[in-house]
Parts: C-alpha cells; structure tokens; sequence
C-alpha cells in the first residue's frame, strides 16, 4: 500500500533520526532533521561513546533500505570475547556458531555515513536549532538558541522524537494526563578511554574479539577500530573503595591501571591522560508509554525507550523500530493513527525485555565471566545447543544472532536458567558435564 505524501520533522540527528531519514525519504515524504548540536561531521567527537556493537537486527534494518553493504565498510566483524583475568592467559568464548559475530563500528564514524546517506537520500538537516516546546495536537515545532530567545515556529503532518533519553518531544507528551514514565540510574559511570594502534598501525590486541576485563563490580572492555585502535571503556561504580570519587591525580588513576589490567601497561601513560582528560557520564534506563500522540506525534529509539549499554542492543533496538514502522506504513498506508497504536503496542514489551536483560548482562559480564562454574555452565549449554539446536538457543544468540521478539528471549532464556540451575546444583557436574547424564537431565526439563 502506497502513502500520501506527507511533511515530517525528526528530532535528533543521531543514528535512529539519520535511518529513519532515509526510510521515509524512501516512501516519498518530505524530510527535515532538527539537532540543538552542531553537524558532527564537523567536530572532533566528544569522549562520550562506547562503540557499537551491530548485529542481527541492526544489519536486517539497513538491509531493507540497501545499506548493509556501506556500512560493512566500516565494521570489523568480532566473533569471540577475549576474557583477561588476573594472573591468567587470555581465554576467548565463541559468541556463537560459525560465521557469527557482533560488528564494532565507531559511533561518530558510523553517524558521520548515515547522515551522509540520508542527505543523499533527499532530506534537509538543520543543525544548532534546539526544539525548544512542540505543539502535539497541531504538529508544530518550536526552535531557538535559548529557551529564552525568541523563536521559530514551523508546522509538520507529523513529528517524531528521536532525540535520546532526555528527549524534549517526550518531555513535552509526559505532561499529559495518563503518560507513564520511569528513569533508573545505576550506580556506575563510564568514561571512554583509547589504546592506540602500534607504529605500523596493526592492532595491539586480537582485532576480531571483543575485550573484557571483568573485575567484579567493575570492568574494562575494548573494541576495535579500522585505523588499528580500540576504543575501550571503563564502567566503575562512581563512589566506593574502587571508584571514580576515589581516582582523582594521574599518579593514582596509573597505580589503578596497573594493580587491575597489567596487560595494558605499554599503554598505562596514555590511558590515565584519558582518565583525567574525558568527562564520566553516567547510564540510564528509561521507560515511558505510551510512545504516540494520536496521528502526530511518535517517539522512537531512545526516547522511547533507553537502556544500559551491557548487551549492545540499544542501537540495534531502535533500528528494530523503524523496521517494524515500516512495515507498518507499508501495510496500512495513510491510516497514521492505527499505524502508530499498533507501533507501540508491538514494540513496548519488547523494549521492556531488552532493557531488563541489558541490566542482567552487566552482572555477568562483570562478575560471572571469571567464575569457573559459569564458564562450566555454558560450555554445557553450547554442547546441549549444538547437538539440539531445535531444542535449546542460549538467550545471547536469541538476542543477538536472531530478530525473534526480545521479549520471547527473556521469558525462554528464564526458563532456560532454571533448567540450569538443577543441572549445575548436580554433585558430579564437574566431572560429567559432558556425559548422557547431563543431556539427559536437560531433556526431561524441557
């Protein structure tokens, strides 16, 4: 079913505004992206960011509007974690069977291209023009260099907020009567750190694994770049015995370094100049609903629905989005209204999944990674999965390497864990974990 025409304003020229750009330039309608920041082609980034992990999902909505391909361009394909324990070898996991992997890609690279795309695509970017206030029963907007300064006003069909977790277009529709919302911040920070590449610009550490150094209650972790960089982040509670309030001088962020990831020393000087240089940002996960304003107004990615970064799916849920819009309009053309219930209707339980399993992946890759027992259990897993993969998906690939409903990953992987749970409290599980026993146990719970 085709579209009428319409004239549509998006707020936030990030990843989920740029794509969302191109989609609906694809189906015919007039385009304007409103950003309060300047054009980021433009800036040096801003030490804010954590790279991108891109996987089924991400890739499946670029897909459909044939950008998988330029993209690809600029990701480096990582199929194992490298796990760097104290005093130990490095041990790598599969993330899952052959031919699978995450895609790391630097967020300001990757957003550089996709604005690049969606102007190629037809749509007009106005950037350093914050909106200000939005008039949901009429579609209009309202931009100025202040809150205080006058200004402009223009009028739309239909406005959609994709402007991030502190977004202005759902700050305007949570003043209304009945909109729910909810914000949580954990208690640990991140601050974005850099190895660089080596004098002949390869790669200091394996560049086809994701890096994690798990430390209990924090972690390291470090994703490659194409110019033979990582781009590694620290996640370290903000107060405490180890915490950012207690890592104030350089002499103390280098011991810190060095008594918990020996193994980046050669790199120790230029990691604690980025300790101190690059700000500690804090994480969030919001929830709100409902997501629309009649036919007008709807609210997409993170401004729907932000979560913590631990299982890297923020992205990749909010390309989902627009995926599941698209086929939306597609099937029920001009009828916005219906189009944007059903939205929200479909992809609320969704997004509630994804940021409650977000939250869970923290622990365990923090904490769990180095524990021998959970290593154990997922061995078993992986073995039960490949000689019964009809029977038994682990919640990471179902997440990551399939685009069944998030939701349905939750509620199998809880399952999955009880199962789990009675297999690993077995008093020979070190020993038989790989017998009949085992798979025997495993089967009779299914």
């Amino acid at each position: 079913m085709t579209q009428t025409p319409k004239n549509i304003a998006i707020a936030g020229s990030g990843l989920v505004g740029s794509l969302l750009a191109i989609y609906l330039r694809r189906l015919g309608h007039t385009v304007t992206v409103f950003d309060r920041r300047p054009d980021i082609r433009t800036i040096r980034f801003s030490g804010r960011s954590i790279n991108l992990a891109m996987s089924n999902r991400g890739w499946k909505a670029l897909r459909e509007v044939g950008l998988e391909d330029a993209i690809k361009e600029i990701a480096i394909p990582l199929d194992k974690r490298a796990m760097h324990l104290l005093d130990e070898e490095v041990y790598y996991q599969k993330y899952g069977k052959e031919g699978e992997a995450i895609w790391s890609i630097s967020r300001g690279v990757l957003n550089r291209r996709m604005i690049d795309l969606a102007e190629e695509a037809g749509a007009s970017f106005r950037f350093n023009e914050k909106v200000w206030d939005v008039n949901l029963p009429e579609a209009k907007l309202y931009t100025g260099e202040t809150e205080k300064s006058e200004w402009k006003e223009y009028s739309y069909d239909i406005i959609f907020g994709c402007d991030g977790a502190f977004s202005r277009i759902r700050h305007k529709m949570q003043r209304r009567s009945r909109f729910d919302y909810s914000q949580h911040f954990i208690d640990v920070g991140y601050k974005e750190l850099t190895i660089p590449p080596n004098e002949d610009g390869t790669h200091k550490l394996d560049k086809n694994s994701f890096h994690i150094w798990p430390r209990g209650k924090f972690m390291f972790i470090a994703m490659p770049n194409l110019d033979g960089s990582f781009t590694c982040t620290l996640f370290l509670p903000f107060e405490g015995e180890v915490s950012f309030e207690n890592l104030k001088t350089k002499e103390e962020a280098r011991a810190f370094f060095k008594k918990y990831f020996p193994n980046v020393m050669q790199d120790i000087e230029n990691l604690a100049e980025d300790f101190l240089s690059n700000p500690t940002s804090a994480m969030v996960t919001m929830k709100c609903f409902p997501w629309t304003y009649w036919d007008k107004v709807a609210l997409v990615g993170d401004s729907a629905h932000a979560v913590v970064p631990f299982y890297g799916q923020g992205m990749n849920a909010g390309f989902e989005d627009i995926y599941v819009l698209n086929q939306l309009m597609r099937e029920l053309g001009d009828d916005w209204e219906q189009i944007f219930k059903t939205y929200e209707r479909k992809r609320k339980p969704n997004a509630d999944a994804i940021a409650e399993l977000s939250y869970r992946n923290f622990i365990e890759m923090s904490s769990k990674t180095a524990d021998p027992m959970f290593l154990l259990q997922k061995k078993i897993e992986k073995r039960f999965s490949a000689k019964y993969p009809e029977k038994w998906i682990p919640a990471y690939s179902r997440v990551t390497f399939s685009d069944r409903p998030y939701a349905e990953a939750l509620e199998i992987g809880d399952r999955q864990e009880a199962i789990m749970k009675e297999v690993m409290a077995h008093p020979q599980i070190e020993e038989e974990w790989d017998s009949e026993m085992v798979e025997k146990m495993i089967l009779e719970r299914l």
